[in-house]
């Protein structure tokens, strides 16, 4: 059993950045791909970022690419979502999920909601223009 509590949520100006955090309980957290998800109001969720259990591999969304980091602390059992250059359209409420143990490490795999058996309560996320 997995439990997800994100924080770090809340409004930002277009161009900023916004640092979420997912803290984990469970003494297996290590064998869990952690991955972040968002969902805007009338959209479906999308695939935002996932880091592999083996701890090197990351998966980034294409809005995404290129602005957001995702990354782990394994003694912490921590997440951590970095996001720059925000933009309006980033407007949504993020998830935290957790997929395993041991999961997949395929691209396409991971970014279905699907494949995440673990999730957190969600936070949002507003960018202002």
């Amino acid at each position: 059993q997995v439990q997800l509590v994100e924080s770090g949520g809340g409004l930002v100006q277009a161009g900023g950045s916004l640092r979420l955090s997912c803290a984990a309980s469970g003494r297996t957290f290590s064998s869990y791909t952690m991955g972040w998800f968002r969902q805007a109001p009338g959209k479906e969720r999308e695939f935002v970022a996932a880091l592999s259990w083996r701890g090197a591999d990351t998966y980034y969304g294409a809005s995404v690419k290129g602005r957001f980091t995702i990354s782990r602390d394994n003694a912490k059992n921590t997440v951590t979502l970095q996001m720059n250059s925000r933009r309006p359209e980033d407007t949504a409420v993020y998830s935290c999920a957790a997929a395993g143990p041991y999961s997949s490490t395929n691209y396409d795999v991971l970014r279905r909601v699907s494949e995440y058996n673990y999730w957190g309560q969600g936070t949002q996320v507003t960018v202002s223009s």
